[in-house]
């Protein structure tokens, strides 16, 4: 007998509080990252909110287990989608999309609802070390219409599929093949990745923001902002890192506004 999502969560949560009880390193680079971002000092707030992603990301897993029952109903019932005239806009275009999220939310459960509401969306993922971990997340997102990548071969998929007009969903907060450039993020230096503002720059693709986050209800705003203006009369280099620039700050933005729904389990500066 499966469990309702409510009794799911309930049992996510309960599981992530001992998770973030017992895994030291985790709930210290958590606590420091959320002191960067939000400048609280008060420990008591900071251990409460702390506590908060370990929930939130347990509920994202939650909802990426359950994805196979993602169908109209859901979407009718917990999602609530703003700014679709921007990403239609961006697609009249002829040149693809790049719909640019980050670690915050639910941006596998955004590629989900995305695929059912226009296209299907090729999503670039970060491939497991466990094969049989890593086989479950392939048939999940499939099972979707999402159509997964790998992190190292992505780079001519996501050409052919920009050059078809298609939706190619990339995170903008974290550079796992160490060829980012570092930027100026929540005021200290950081490794962001450089492949959305390439792909643009060299296909002309347009850049749209993208994410599904979670209200207090745990329904979702699933938001798409109007397309990152493209800087002109500068040479290239100089146009990939205004690029940067404009997709960093609109990932600050969200990061501000939801910071226990950001996802980083790793200390992002240094001390």
């Amino acid at each position: 007998m499966s469990l309702s999502v409510k009794s799911a969560y309930g049992v996510a949560c309960a599981i992530a509080d001992i998770w973030c009880l017992v895994s030291t390193a985790d709930r210290r680079a958590v606590r420091c990252n959320l002191e960067r971002i939000t400048g609280l000092k008060d420990q008591g707030e900071l251990k409460r909110m702390t506590r908060q992603v370990f929930r939130n990301f347990a509920k994202y897993l939650v909802d990426f287990f359950r994805s196979s029952k993602i169908d109209d109903e859901y979407i009718k019932r917990f999602v609530k989608v703003e700014g679709l005239d921007n990403l239609d806009e961006a697609l009249s275009k002829g040149k693809g999309v790049i719909l640019l999220s980050a670690h915050i939310g639910n941006w596998e459960l955004g590629a989900l609802v995305l695929s059912r509401l226009r296209q299907p969306v090729m999503a670039v993922a970060l491939t497991h070390g466990d094969k049989r971990i890593n086989d479950f997340f392939t048939r999940q997102r499939v099972a979707g219409k999402v159509k997964p990548v790998k992190i190292g071969i992505s780079l001519r998929s996501c050409y052919e599929e920009l050059k078809n007009n298609g939706l190619v969903a990339l995170l903008g907060d974290r550079d796992f093949s160490k060829n980012g450039i570092y930027m100026d993020f929540f005021g200290r230096p950081s490794l962001i990745p450089k492949g959305p503002a390439v792909l643009s720059e060299r296909l002309q693709a347009e850049i749209v923001p993208t994410f599904m986050v979670r209200e207090k209800d745990d329904t979702f705003r699933f938001i798409f902002e109007p397309s990152l203006k493209r800087p002109s009369g500068i040479g290239e280099d100089d146009r990939l890192k205004e690029i940067m620039k404009g997709y960093v700050s609109v990932i600050e933005r969200y990061v501000k506004m939801y910071p226990t729904q950001w996802y980083m389990f790793k200390r992002e500066w240094s001390e």
